[in-house]
C-alpha cells in the first residue's frame, strides 16, 4: 500500500460555503454585483483563445499591478486566488518542523496549507474577536519562519489599527517573514485599518497579500497576488503550480484593475449595507463586532449550527464556525432583507 505523509492523514479538507439554488448565498464573501462591465466585454472578446497555454509569467498582469501599486515588476508575484500566493509563500520558507503562527479562529486554510506545506501550525486565540497581535509575538520562536495576519480578518470581520500593526512589525525577527493578508482591503476604511504596503511595504520580511475574488467581482476565474521583496517575490515564482493563472483569468484582471471607480462605487454599497445589517442585528440583540470587511461576524457560540439551519430553512445559506459564531456575507439589499427577517425570528 502506497504510504500517505503521516501529517496528513487527520487533516481536514478545506470547506467551501454551501451552494442551494433559488437561495440567498451568504457564505462565501463574493461580491453580489457579478463581473465588472468592461470585463463582461473582454472575456467576450477571449472565448476563442483557451485553446493554448497562457503566459506563464503573467507578464500583462504583473505590469498592470506593478503600474498600480506604484512598485517594480520584480516584487509582485501571482498564483490562482490568494490561497494559492498563501501556499507558495509557505512552501517559500516553510519546511519540515517549522511554525506558521496565525490568529485563530482565522482564514481556515492557513493551517491546511501549513500542513502541506510539512509546517506545524501555532494557533493563537484572538481577543475579544480581534488578532492578539501581542501574544501573536510572543508565539515566534527561533523555530518560526512565518506569520499570517488576515487584516480585516476572516471570518470575525475585526481589524487592528496603523500603530498596533507597526509595533507587532517591529518585534518580529528579521529572519521571520510576515505576510499581510489584505483580501478585504477594499471594504475597510483607511482611517481606521492601514493599507500594509504603504505601512510596511518597505520592510525585507513583509509580504502583503490581496485577491480579486472579492471587490473585484473574480471569485470564480482564481487570481491572486503579493507584493514582496524582490527575492521573496522571485521565489514564490517557482513554487507556483505551472499555468496555474489562466489566461481568461489574466485578463479579466488587468481589465479589472483599470475599473477602479465601478469597484470602489461598489465596495461603498456594499459598506452601506454592512452596516444598515449590523445595525438591525444588534437591535434583535445579536452582538455584532464592528466590521471592516464584506461580511459580519454573529457571536451565537454554541448555537450557531442552529442558527445557519435556520437560515437556511429560509432560503438564506450563512457560513457556521461550529461552537464559535456565524458568519453572514452582505448581498444585495432584498437578500440582506431575507437575513434580518430570519435574525427576528431567531429564537436561539
Amino acid at each position: 500500500m502506497v504510504r500517505v505523509r503521516p501529517a496528513l492523514a487527520q487533516l481536514p479538507s478545506y470547506v467551501p460555503g454551501r451552494k442551494l439554488p433559488g437561495a440567498a448565498a451568504l457564505a462565501s464573501n463574493e461580491s453580489p454585483y457579478g463581473m465588472l462591465p468592461g470585463v463582461v466585454g473582454r472575456l467576450g472578446e477571449l472565448a476563442g483563445g483557451v485553446s493554448r497555454y497562457p503566459d506563464m509569467s503573467a507578464a500583462s498582469l504583473v505590469r498592470a499591478l506593478a503600474e498600480h501599486h506604484g512598485v517594480d515588476p520584480d516584487r509582485i508575484a501571482v498564483g490562482a486566488g490568494s490561497s494559492e500566493v498563501c501556499a507558495q509563500l509557505l512552501h517559500s520558507v516553510v519546511g519540515p518542523g517549522d511554525e506558521v503562527v496565525f490568529g485563530w479562529r482565522s482564514f481556515e486554510a492557513y493551517p491546511i496549507l501549513t500542513a502541506v506545506a510539512g509546517g506545524r501550525a501555532v494557533r493563537i486565540p484572538l481577543r475579544e474577536h480581534t488578532l492578539d497581535l501581542d501574544a501573536m509575538a510572543e508565539g515566534i520562536n527561533g523555530r518560526t519562519r512565518l506569520v499570517f495576519v488576515c487584516n480585516p480578518n476572516n471570518p470575525t470581520s475585526t481589524a487592528v489599527g496603523a500603530r498596533a500593526l507597526r509595533d507587532f512589525a517591529d518585534r518580529v525577527p528579521d529572519e521571520v517573514l510576515i505576510v499581510v493578508d489584505e483580501a478585504y482591503r477594499e471594504y475597510a476604511d483607511p482611517a481606521l485599518v492601514p493599507d500594509a504596503l504603504d505601512l510596511l511595504g518597505e520592510r525585507p520580511n513583509v509580504v502583503v497579500l490581496r485577491t480579486f475574488s472579492k471587490a473585484y467581482g473574480l471569485a470564480g476565474l482564481r487570481v491572486g497576488y503579493c507584493v514582496a521583496p524582490k527575492e521573496i517575490a522571485a521565489t514564490v515564482r517557482k513554487t507556483q503550480v505551472p499555468f496555474s493563472v489562466s489566461a481568461l483569468a489574466q485578463e479579466a484582471a488587468v481589465v479589472a484593475l483599470g475599473e477602479r471607480a465601478e469597484v470602489a462605487r461598489r465596495a461603498a454599497l456594499t459598506v452601506a449595507e454592512r452596516e444598515r445589517v449590523t445595525g438591525r442585528l444588534r437591535a434583535l440583540g445579536f452582538e455584532v463586532p464592528d466590521s471592516q470587511a464584506n461580511f459580519v461576524w454573529l457571536q451565537l457560540a454554541d448555537t450557531s449550527a442552529e442558527f445557519a439551519l435556520h437560515c437556511l430553512s429560509g432560503k438564506v445559506v450563512v457560513r457556521p464556525f461550529l461552537g464559535e459564531g456565524v458568519r453572514v456575507t452582505i448581498g444585495l439589499p432584498e437578500e440582506n432583507d431575507a437575513l434580518l427577517a430570519l435574525a427576528a425570528t431567531w429564537r436561539g
